[in-house]
């Protein structure tokens, strides 16, 4: 027979549990990403699986633009999104400081690189998306195997590269080659006096080498062995000096509206499910547990220079690269 105390220790229980399950995450999700079109699409429909109340709408353009749109709502006082996932977190670290993301101090971040994540939780990583070299396999030039070899004369006007102007992971390749002491600007200048050109996106990277109207791009990985997979001649190698990365963060905004499904969708990003769906899309996974794709490294050396002081030089980055390469 239960005495008085275990039934209202049973009662106040069963109230807890009733309003956890009538917060369960629902309703409309808004995520602003700089993520493609088709990857974002499956993504979502992954996601959906483990939180089918959720219904998530997306904006899509390079990081930039994505910002640019973003700064525009704010100071019509209506920003749109609840979420970004955008190219990287030197972008995050900015809006951090201007006071527009939202921390959450309980974000399931253990098991994750220390790294990969703001320290005050404003804004995750989800991935590992390094930038190296592709190349044209047809093309009958040598395999490159490190970041000189694009200044070397065998690639003289068949270099192509993607802009900071416009993409966010190559904002982040420039600023850590330029802040690397081995390479620096003296090496970007190289690439221009060897006929290097510089596109809108790493999509027209992609496609200027795939099709051999360049010998030899600056790109990111997942690009490249995806478009090999389809058959498109294109080679990939990560730098001996070390690629760049960018891990694709993810951040609630302050004025999100539906936090609940925002933190539902970033809790399954950083999920070992989310991980193994980013390892099915091509992705390079922050658990390791997750595994990898196939033909990738165990491994990749990388350049690293600290958020903060990307986020410090982004503009002289910019506009440096401007004056070099053009808009």
């Amino acid at each position: 027979m239960k005495t008085p105390a275990l039934l209202l220790a049973a009662a106040l229980a069963a109230a807890t549990l009733m309003p956890a399950a009538a917060d369960a995450a629902q309703g409309r999700l808004v995520v602003y990403t700089s993520t493609p079109n088709k990857a974002m699409a499956d993504l979502i429909t992954a996601f959906n699986k483990a939180e089918p109340e959720v219904t998530v709408e997306f904006f899509r353009s390079g990081t930039t633009e994505v910002l640019a749109k973003l700064d525009a709502e704010f100071a019509a006082g209506s920003p749109e999104p609840d979420l970004l996932l955008i190219a990287d977190s030197v972008a995050m670290a900015g809006l951090k400081a201007r006071d527009r993301l939202a921390a959450w101090p309980d974000a399931p971040v253990e098991g994750l690189p220390v790294s990969s994540y703001d320290q005050d939780r404003t804004w995750f990583g989800t991935k590992i998306i390094a930038t190296g070299i592709a190349w044209n396999t047809a093309a009958g030039l040598p395999a490159p195997t490190g970041w000189a070899d694009l200044a070397a004369p065998a690639a003289k006007d068949r270099v192509v590269m993607p802009s900071p102007l416009y993409s966010g992971a190559a904002t982040i390749h420039v600023g850590t080659v330029t802040a690397t002491q081995d390479l620096g600007w003296s090496y970007m200048e190289a690439l221009k006096t060897n006929g290097a050109t510089a596109l809108q996106g790493n999509g027209a990277v992609l496609d200027a080498v795939a099709t051999g109207r360049a010998a030899y791009g600056v790109l990111v990985d997942f690009m490249a062995f995806n478009a090999a997979a389809k058959g498109s001649p294109v080679g990939f190698v990560y730098p001996a000096e070390g690629a760049t990365a960018v891990t694709e963060p993810v951040a609630i905004l302050k004025t999100a509206r539906n936090v609940d499904a925002a933190r539902a969708f970033v809790a399954w990003l950083l999920s070992e499910d989310g991980q193994r769906f980013t390892v099915a899309q091509g992705y390079m996974p922050l658990r390791p547990e997750a595994g990898a794709p196939p033909g990738r490294p165990a491994s990749v050396k990388l350049l690293e220079v600290a958020p903060d002081t990307l986020a410090a030089i982004g503009e002289e980055t910019r506009r440096h690269f401007a004056a070099l390469f053009g808009g």
